[in-house]
Parts: C-alpha cells; structure tokens; sequence
C-alpha cells in the first residue's frame, strides 16, 4: 500500500513539475519517505507490534472461547518435567495465528507484496503456518500431545519446502534464469558477488569473497532441506514460555539488516562483497514485520505465558527464517545467527542417535532446555540465559561480514 501510495504521488509530482503548476503532490511532499526501505521497514515492525497489542487479547479470549488448550505430556512420558509444567495446563494454543496475522498485514501495507523475495517469504510462512494449524487442531481435538503423524507432517513440509525452492530457482529476478545477459551484466537480474554474476546454486559464505561450491540444479533440494530443516528446528525450540519468541526477533533483526545490505549496491559489492541483488532489500521489510510480531507476542507469551504459539506459529517462523536464509543467499550463516535453533535441533539427534546406538543418553532429556531445568535452573533463566546467547551469535554473525 505504501509503494502504491508513493508511485501515485510520484507520478502526479512529476506531472506538476512539467506543469510549472504546485499542487497537492507538492503539498504532500513528505509521501517520498515512502519509497524508502529504511522507513517501511521500520514502520512494518511498529505496525505489526501494535496490532499484536491490539488484537492479542481478543485472540486470547477467542482461543479460551474455543477451548484449545495446550495438551500437557504427562508423568508417564516426561517424569519431572511434568511437575515444572504442571501449571501450563489449560493454557491456549495456536496463538501462532496472531503472529502469522500481523506479520502478512504489516507486510501488504508496507513492501511490494509482488517482489519476489517477498512473495516467496510470505507464501512459504503462509502455508508452514497452515500445516502447523491442521497439527494444533488435531492435538486440541483428541486432547493428546501427538498431533499429526511424522511422515505426514514431514511429506507436506517437504512438499512446501521444494516449491518454494523451484520458485527461487526458476524465477529470473532472483536466478538470474531467463533474463537476457544485459539484464544479468546490468546487475538488473539475479545475484553477484563482487563484480561477477554468480549462479543461485552458488554457496557462499562471508569469509569467502568467493562461492565455496556450486551445486546448480541440486541446489533445489538443498533448499528444501533448509526450509524443513529450520521449521523443525523452531518447533522444537518452542517449549518454553517465550523461548523460541525472542531467539527469533534476534535472527529476523540480523537478516533484515542483511538483505538491506544485499539490495545496496555499494555495501553489498564494494565494501562487504556479500551477494548483490536488485531486489533483495524489499525482503527487510518482511523481516522487520515479523521481528515486530514477535515482540507484540511476546508480550503475552512471555513467562508465565497466556498464549502459546503452537505448530502454528513455530513451523511458520522456522520456515520463513530458512527461506529469507536462502534469499539473501547467506544460508550458511543461519547456522551461527538462528546458532540456538541449530543447538536444540542437535541436541535431539544427539540424544536419539546416541540412546539407539548406545543404549544411553546424553543429556537428561532433549531438547536440551529442557535439561537445563532438570539440573535446576528455573523456567525463566533457562529463557533468558538463550536468549542472550542468541542476541550474541546474531551479532557474531553480522560481525564476521566484514572480516575478510
């Protein structure tokens, strides 16, 4: 909407000064700040903050109106734990919904909705957060912690995560392919690392000026992989009362920072050499909209939580992050920026693969905040404890930009 507000403004300012005649383009001058990404941006973190704050509550009371209540895995499957969670019985789920919410209106009125990052981004956390809900309502509907079967879940995640791999793969403005040379030497379409086109299978990394490999066509599957990977990695971060909220307002702010950078020719290919695309920047606008849900939610999720997201929110989350990931094509550097996601998600395979092989276990239980409480840190330092190291890792990341 903000684009379109300006392009109409634009369009009508240049009118009048062809004219010699000052009307209301001239009047309202002050619509230029719209075509800036800077200050959409950032007005699409306070829009999708506020609204947070305005509908969660209503949302809340819905849900309890509902009786989706969060289903609680009793002593049987988590012995202890099932006395430091006895309090969260009851409390509502699917709260996801707001975050999703928030994060698409925010964005339809302050980006290009049609620029392809965003289009891709959006759609991806769209239909992430869909399966998510189908998860939830399964889980309210029988009141039990299983909600849909594994393969089901990770058929339809994969199924989501390989079209919107195809999309970026195909689309010329982000690969590059079926644009013309002039196009591609211009800079115009597809991304470049330096002075060079580089292709969308190239894998890069910031301490490297230059692509590490190229997989080309098998790239697509390894975006899925990404996609599926951070969208399980979320869901498994969300187990505590703000937990997974706040580790990833810290990855979205850092990879909003980076597709601002990716999108400015001059910091992206003369002083960071990180890779440039035309389009890219636009994508800050969505990043910054979900940071800003995120903080609206959290604001209600923080400990002790009234709502919890739910597959909903957390499959949503994960697999917007590991989409903007691919995008800005620093899918390597989710490793250290979403470093928290990447712990919890080891430390699960860690314990199954080592309880199967060796018939032990390696922590008192995964994922590994909940052996943390185990060994007596309370609820909340647990929380607090990740997520400063999240904010440190995301800074880790942003730093090493610059290294070489």
């Amino acid at each position: 909407m903000l684009p379109a507000i300006y392009d109409f403004w634009y369009q009508a300012f240049e009118a009048e000064k062809a004219s010699g005649h000052q009307g209301w383009a001239h009047t309202f001058s002050f619509l230029n700040l719209f075509q800036y990404i800077t200050f959409r941006a950032a007005s699409a973190g306070l829009l999708a903050f506020i609204l947070s704050l305005i509908f969660g509550a209503r949302v809340i009371r819905k849900l309890i109106s509902l009786k989706v209540g969060q289903p609680i895995r009793n002593a049987e499957e988590v012995h202890k734990l099932a006395e430091l969670h006895g309090g969260k019985i009851g409390t509502p789920t699917m709260g996801g919904v707001l975050i999703l919410g928030t994060v698409l209106v925010a964005t339809l009125i302050c980006s290009r909705p049609l620029n392809p990052f965003v289009a891709v981004c959006s759609c991806t956390m769209g239909a992430c957060g869909l399966l998510g809900l189908c998860d939830d309502y399964k889980k309210v509907k029988e009141k039990k912690s299983d909600g849909l079967s594994g393969r089901t879940k990770l058929f339809w995640q994969i199924f989501i995560a390989l079209i919107a791999a195809a999309f970026i793969y195909f689309k010329p403005e982000i690969s590059g392919v079926g644009a013309s040379p002039v196009q591609i030497t211009a800079g115009e379409a597809g991304f470049r690392l330096g002075d060079h086109p580089i292709g969308i299978g190239a894998i890069c990394f910031p301490l490297f000026k230059i692509p590490l490999v190229d997989l080309h066509g098998l790239i697509i599957p390894f975006f899925a992989l990404i996609i599926v990977g951070c969208s399980n990695a979320v869901n498994l971060t969300d187990g505590l009362d703000g937990l997974a909220t706040g580790c990833t307002i810290s990855a979205a702010l850092s990879y909003a920072v980076l597709a601002y950078f990716a999108g400015h020719f001059f910091m992206a290919v003369e002083y960071l050499v990180i890779p440039h695309n035309l389009y890219i920047g636009e994508l800050s606008v969505f990043l910054m909209a979900l940071a800003g849900a995120c903080f609206g939610f959290l604001w209600f999720n923080c400990h002790p939580a009234k709502v919890f997201m739910g597959d909903t929110g957390s499959l949503a989350i994960g697999g917007a992050l590991g989409t903007a990931a691919i995008s800005t094509k620093q899918e390597l550097l989710l490793v250290i920026i979403g470093g928290i996601f990447v712990m919890e998600a080891l430390s699960v395979i860690l314990q199954v693969g080592s309880f199967k092989l060796r018939k032990q276990r390696i922590f008192k239980m995964s994922p590994i905040h909940h052996h943390f409480e185990l060994i007596g840190w309370h609820e909340s330092q647990v929380i607090v404890r990740f997520w400063i190291l999240s904010i440190m890792l995301a800074l880790f990341g942003l730093a090493i930009l610059k290294i070489a």
